[in-house]
């Protein structure tokens, strides 16, 4: 019964994405190497607009910039080899650099790699043992959750000051010492399924229902922990080549919405897995259709920007309802995982290519759409696969 359900979902997810005839993934070039150990290297392809390149890597790197900030690192990867690669002077490629909300999309993909073992069904209720019987909130589904419309009372993006932003008192204040347990407590303010609001609270029960499900017995915080900590390097970072710290509150739950170190090479090589449709070397990592899901717009009418814990480029227009990172009518199929001070990773398969940079910048919209500025010039400067 449970394969059927799951048939059934796989399903749903493969037809809405044919719907939105989203581009198709490009295939892993003959004779490249999968990134696993490492990197192959090569020069910018021939139709690269070189000169649009060295202003992009100049920009980001001469310094404090005014918006962008700090530009610690930065990757391109096209046609699976690395065709720029450069890191601020105090920082290597060995660095690991924090992800801030780009974590949200790698619990997108551990959520995958459940629904391919079976263990979890995204069209099935999520529920929380913080609730109680009959609580409406219990029936939200996975997929509400993780395309953001469940509905909840929780405000992040625009808030109006730091004590204002709901993330501060779950990660560090009142809710720091069980952040389940405060991401359970809030209220439904709307109802699930027709509201899109940037929710790392929801991340955070999405964490906890998935380590629920993989560690349904544990003894305690840390063996809690070690043994999420075990499935998530087995099911997703070793197949790939990456070896992230990932970060756990006090009850050994990975905070799911941000808190993952890793190094700009591992970040691309995350992007690279989706770029690849959700397969790496031969094996499936995430269920056919998946990455489809993550970037196919969800339920709600009052965006066009986000996925399933992706961000999104719309078919037409800047977006709403805020600008997409990425701008112009050449790169409408790029998607992107972004956190806190302009972290971000963009897939753009119609080019083959995956852009990662890390950093610090202070700013809000401004900053971030100067980011978006440089990030579709620089990706925009690469032109058909390098082969």
């Amino acid at each position: 019964m449970l394969r059927v359900v799951l048939a059934a979902a796989f399903f749903t997810i493969a037809s809405t994405a044919a719907a939105q005839q989203l581009h198709p993934f490009p295939p892993q070039p003959a004779g490249v190497a999968w990134p696993t150990q490492d990197w192959e290297a090569a020069p910018a392809p021939a139709d690269a607009d070189r000169a649009a390149i060295d202003l992009a890597a100049t920009e980001a790197f001469a310094g404090e910039h005014p918006l962008m900030g700090e530009t610690r690192a930065v990757i391109v990867v096209q046609g699976g080899r690395i065709v720029f690669e450069r890191y601020n002077e105090s920082f290597t490629r060995d660095t690991r650099l924090v992800s801030w909300s780009v974590a949200k999309s790698v619990t997108h993909a551990l959520v995958g790699a459940a629904v391919l073992q079976g263990r979890v069904s995204i069209d099935a209720p999520m529920g929380s043992p913080h609730w109680r019987a009959g609580d409406r909130r219990a029936s939200i589904t996975w997929r509400d959750w993780l395309n953001m419309v469940d509905g909840q009372d929780y405000l992040e993006i625009g808030a109006p000051s730091i004590l204002a932003n709901d993330v501060t008192h779950m990660l560090y204040g009142r809710g720091r010492s069980d952040t389940a347990r405060f991401a359970a407590g809030l209220p439904l303010i709307n109802d699930p399924g027709g509201y899109w609001n940037y929710n790392s609270a929801g991340t955070v029960l999405i964490a906890d229902a998935l380590t629920r499900t993989i560690v349904p017995d544990p003894r305690d915080a840390l063996d809690r922990r070690n043994r999420m900590r075990a499935w998530m390097q087995a099911s997703l970072f070793d197949p790939i080549g990456m070896n992230p710290v990932v970060e756990f509150d006090p009850q050994g739950l990975f905070y799911g919405s941000a808190l993952i170190w890793a190094t700009a090479r591992d970040w691309a090589r995350f992007g690279y897995l989706y770029l690849r449709g959700g397969v790496w070397d031969g094996r499936r990592i995430l269920p056919e259709g998946w990455v489809d899901f993550a970037r196919t717009p969800g339920p709600a009418s009052n965006t066009d920007v986000y996925g399933a814990h992706w961000w999104l480029t719309p078919v037409r227009g800047s977006g709403r309802p805020q600008r997409s990172l990425i701008v112009g009518d050449d790169m409408r199929d790029a998607f992107s995982a972004q956190g806190h001070e302009g972290q971000i990773i963009v897939v753009v398969p119609s080019k083959d290519l995956v852009l990662v940079r890390l950093g610090r910048f202070d700013g809000g919209a401004d900053a971030w759409n100067a980011l978006g500025d440089w990030a579709t010039r620089l990706a925009g400067a690469y032109g058909s696969r390098s082969n």
